[in-house]
């Protein structure tokens, strides 16, 4: 059921190399508008906000646009998002979203724009592993622990997220399905909340963002039994992937771009080849680094089009299986 960014990114690139065609050595790239907004669909400071602030500076200094980026937050990015549906599809409105636009799609059932057709892929931009972590105060010590207990006392175990639909809750309905176990569902308003109240023993168990338990986990008030992504992760040294003891069991947080539908191929393109760039700087890559994230490499339009599919399948089985509502 799940794919890792990488590895599906690499299978898609050998099958795309034999359709490479070299554009000639003197053809000028395609113009770009002379104003470009980038819509972030959550507010200032996250994530999204801080890695698209760097990329419209950079895209700026390189294109010669002038790059802006608006916050247009609200519905779990619905708001931003539906705004960009609606925008020209010229490339002068693009959009940097993350995982919560592929889980929100797959949690709320009448959205104003199609996740899928509504929107042009640009580039994947970076993709970072969840953390499945527990109170210092709790006996678990190793996934096996954790599961152990789950089964044998149905229900007792709560975990918590940043709400309904919130990727932390569809990580660890996944893990309830895949493990056979059946943890309780705590929603709070946001992450902090969430992982304070762990730490305080009103529940156990929370998949997390890096950014948000790595300032926890070295305080010491919170143990990382596993990394969501398929390999280890250097921001956790010595924890090993949860599909060691869970087989399949794969998830990755991501940040793309997309434009309109419709936006023309030469300008996605060019774009593409701009933002690629871009992210491998090693700017961009302390950037990264703080949010627990690596960029990725050399993803096509295409390619990041597939992938969002995939990932809007994986969330949408895990919310029918789960029957999962959105508030």
């Amino acid at each position: 059921m799940l794919d890792n960014a990488r590895t599906f990114i690499a299978t898609l690139a050998l099958g795309s190399i034999a359709c490479v065609t070299a554009a000639p050595a003197s053809a000028a790239p395609v113009a770009l508008p002379k104003t470009i907004t980038i819509v972030v669909p959550f507010g200032p400071g996250a994530s999204n906000d801080s890695f698209a602030r760097v990329i419209a500076q950079k895209l700026g200094a390189k294109t010669g646009s002038t790059v802006i980026v608006d916050n247009k937050p609200g519905a779990g990015s619905v708001i931003g998002s539906a705004f960009v549906s609606r925008a020209a599809a010229d490339g002068s409105v693009l959009m940097l979203t993350s995982s919560t636009f592929t889980t929100s799609a797959a949690v709320q059932k009448n959205l104003p724009y199609d996740p899928i057709k509504s929107f042009t892929p640009v580039s994947l931009v970076a993709t970072g592993p969840m953390l499945l972590t527990v109170g210092s105060q709790t006996p678990y010590q190793s996934v096996e622990s954790l599961i152990n207990d789950a089964r044998a006392n149905k229900g007792k175990i709560n975990y918590a997220s940043s709400g309904i639909g919130s990727i932390n809750q569809l990580s660890a309905e996944m893990l309830n399905a895949m493990a056979k176990i059946d943890m309780t569902h705590v929603p709070y308003k946001g992450a902090a909340a969430g992982l304070t109240d762990m730490m305080a023993g009103q529940v156990q168990v929370m998949v997390a963002s890096p950014a948000s338990a790595l300032g926890q986990l070295k305080s010491g008030k919170v143990r990382v039994l596993a990394v969501t992504s398929p390999k280890p992760s250097p921001l956790v040294p010595g924890v090993a992937p949860l599909n060691k003891t869970v087989p399949g069991y794969e998830v990755e947080i991501w940040w793309g771009v997309f434009a309109p539908r419709g936006t023309p191929a030469p300008v996605v393109n060019r774009l593409n080849a701009e933002i690629n760039e871009i992210i491998n700087t090693p700017e961009m890559r302390e950037r990264f680094a703080g949010e627990g994230a690596e960029p990725t490499n050399s993803v096509t339009p295409g390619q990041f089009g597939e992938y969002v599919r995939k990932e809007l399948d994986k969330w949408r089985t895990v919310v029918e299986e789960k029957h999962i509502t959105a508030e």
